[in-house]
């Protein structure tokens, strides 16, 4: 649909011409492309987090990876993985392509084909955009986390299963195996350990819309000491990436964020005003439906009124009261 827009704008008449310049088209056409591409990659988020088996899933995908393209109507996508295909409806291989591989913690590697079937004028990388191309390795690093993540509770299953025969094999040797080995073993068994945490963890939160008025924000970070938790907490699990946090205090500063890039999680301090956070949710669950909104709360007594609005609403997705602890 925002390229049959885009075309529309380009044959208007003169006039109409006149009346919308030509910098607004192209940023009218960017700004439908970039909200298509969104969209993409929180529908693959979608189909990951369904849990079905892996070639449903990727067939899903492929059918569904085109409609992020500039031209869909003339873009096909096979995706490969494990000696399999897996194709959009009337795929055709032409020599416009854009491939993106990906990796998998066990060895295996696998990668997505997009294809144009037919010529298009040339811009960025070949007929693509540079947003495609950023696009279809984000697409490809979440197969590759939803991969990775199936393969290591395997690993971990298979693991547990293991170890206690393991344990008991080895048990009378213990006391012959050299210190060196014996720090190489605790060693290996923490990093494993750490490893297969992180792999479990497909779906990682990266960016985060914080909505707060600037007194509520100020009271729980004083309070409470909010960012000095948070950090704490991301050492001790010794993860290697802080989400980025954007905040707003506003619903035109919401509404402008969330329409120019993509926030894995939407957090509403609330203080003395109630009515906003809730109006607010109601808005950005209905144009975000597969963003999950959360409410952190600094009163106990305010517990009770949001369960309400969650239960009648449905715009609410968790709810949390802060209290010094992370």
């Amino acid at each position: 649909m925002p390229c049959l827009i885009f075309q529309y704008i380009l044959e208007m008449t003169d006039e109409e011409s006149l009346n919308q310049p030509r910098e607004i088209q192209r940023l009218l056409f960017e700004r439908a492309e970039r909200l298509k591409e969104l969209a993409a990659i929180n529908q693959t988020t979608d189909i990951l987090k369904e849990g079905k088996p892996l070639d449903e899933t990727l067939q899903q995908l492929a059918k569904l990876f085109p409609s992020a393209w500039q031209y869909p109507e003339y873009t096909a996508c096979c995706i490969s993985f494990g000696g399999k295909e897996y194709r959009s409806p009337g795929f055709i291989q032409t020599r416009w392509m854009q491939r993106q591989s990906f990796d998998v913690i066990d060895g295996r590697s696998g990668y997505i084909d997009i294809y144009y079937l037919k010529d298009f004028v040339q811009l960025d990388e070949g007929p693509f955009l540079k947003e495609e191309r950023h696009l279809i390795a984000n697409l490809a690093g979440s197969i590759a986390g939803y991969l990775n993540s199936v393969t290591a509770k395997e690993l971990l299953k298979k693991s547990r299963r293991e170890e206690p025969m393991q344990q008991r094999a080895k048990l009378p040797k213990e006391s012959a195996i050299p210190g060196r080995q014996l720090l190489q073993r605790f060693l290996n068994q923490n990093n494993y350990s750490r490893d297969i945490y992180h792999d479990l963890m497909p779906f990682k939160v990266k960016e985060i819309l914080l909505v707060a008025n600037l007194y509520d924000a100020y009271s729980i970070e004083r309070e409470g000491r909010f960012s000095e938790y948070v950090l704490g907490e991301y050492h001790q699990l010794s993860l290697t990436s802080v989400p980025r946090i954007t905040g707003v205090s506003s619903v035109e500063e919401a509404f402008e964020q969330l329409n120019t890039k993509h926030f894995d999680l939407v957090i509403f301090m609330v203080g003395v005003d109630k009515v906003m956070p809730v109006s607010l949710s109601k808005e950005l669950k209905q144009a975000f439906p597969y963003i999950p909104i959360f409410m952190l709360l600094n009163n106990n007594t305010d517990v009770e009124f949001f369960v309400e609005e969650r239960r009648k609403f449905g715009a609410i997705d968790r709810i949390f009261v802060w209290n010094g602890e992370s």
